[in-house]
């Protein structure tokens, strides 16, 4: 079997080992993953906020960076989203102004061939077991597009619980968006903190090292407020990827920034961030590490530290 990679721009450009895991794990599986280059952004930014035109050529180049291949897996719910359920509607949308049905047949050819990642691993590969070796505690925040778009239900849960050495807990309140929404935090600074906090705040809560998810946009979002929170100043913050993103020396299976070689962290080497007004973890005193799933799946026991 071979597929195409969707990576995304955020991934591609703040968070490559996403991506990186994301081929390690399917080719473990036995799947030949391709990554064709004219992929870029899909849209997503422009279309929400209300630029639906501009979007257009941003549909034609996906579609056509994409065509011939069976699957198209990505691991971002809320871009795979974009792909299945909003450019259908971009593409009626034209038809209805009376400009052909160009893009109407481009997103229809397109649509039914994107998987996010989960989606990919449990529906069509068929597994939940993909052998990955994690000795950590981790709770899964579920992001929006992925739980009430794409209804990916337990999918990821699943694959979590399989996972050796990983204790999975309960994240309180797990449902509830963490006020990220794309342009929605540019435009409602204060709300997005606000929803921000209180799911970080849920995550301590857990008593768990890793808080992980399935949208790095959205972990980005958490793990920013992680860290301004605990900054030593009010203007202090930690630069984008700095969830552990190109740090030599760090191993699969441990979180990032604890490998040899890994920078320290705000609280000194070794200790997370630790959130203002959010309960300390039950397991060292520091609030989890953001960390996305794929990372998770991708480690094995064999690269984990001794």
């Amino acid at each position: 079997m071979r597929v195409a990679l969707f990576v995304t721009c955020v991934n591609d450009a703040l968070y490559p080992r996403t991506g990186i895991a994301v081929v390690r794990l399917l080719e473990r599986l036995g799947v030949a993953v391709d990554f064709p280059a004219d992929q870029s952004c899909c849209g997503q930014p422009q279309y929400n906020t209300g630029y639906r035109r501009e979007t257009e050529p941003l549909l034609r180049r996906t579609a056509a960076a994409f065509a011939g291949y069976e699957y198209v897996v990505t691991p971002s719910g809320s871009c795979a989203a974009m792909l299945r359920e909003h450019y259908p509607r971009i593409g009626r949308k034209a038809e209805r102004e009376g400009r052909g049905t160009e893009l109407t047949d481009a997103a229809a050819d397109l649509a039914p061939r994107v998987y996010e990642f989960t989606e990919f691993l449990v529906d069509v590969l068929g597994v939940t077991d993909v052998g990955a070796y994690f000795p950590h505690t981790v709770t899964y925040h579920p992001s929006c597009h992925g739980l009430r778009g794409l209804e990916l239900g337990d999918r990821p849960r699943r694959l979590l619980a399989a996972v050796k050495g990983l204790e999975l807990v309960e994240l309180p309140g797990a449902e509830e968006c963490c006020g990220f929404g794309g342009t929605f935090a540019v435009k409602n600074p204060d709300v997005s903190a606000a929803m921000g906090t209180d799911k970080i705040a849920s995550a301590a809560a857990t008593g768990a090292e890793v808080l992980c998810g399935a949208d790095n946009s959205c972990l980005a979002h958490l793990d920013g407020l992680l860290r301004r929170a605990s900054a030593p100043g009010p203007h202090a913050a930690a630069s984008p990827g700095a969830r552990g993103e190109a740090r030599p020396g760090t191993r699969a299976g441990a979180p990032p920034g604890t490998g040899a070689g890994a920078a320290p962290r705000a609280q000194g080497a070794g200790a997370a961030p630790r959130a203002q007004g959010a309960a300390p973890g039950a397991r060292g005193g520091a609030p989890p590490r953001t960390l996305h799933l794929a990372e998770i799946l991708a480690a094995t026991e064999e690269e984990a530290p001794a």
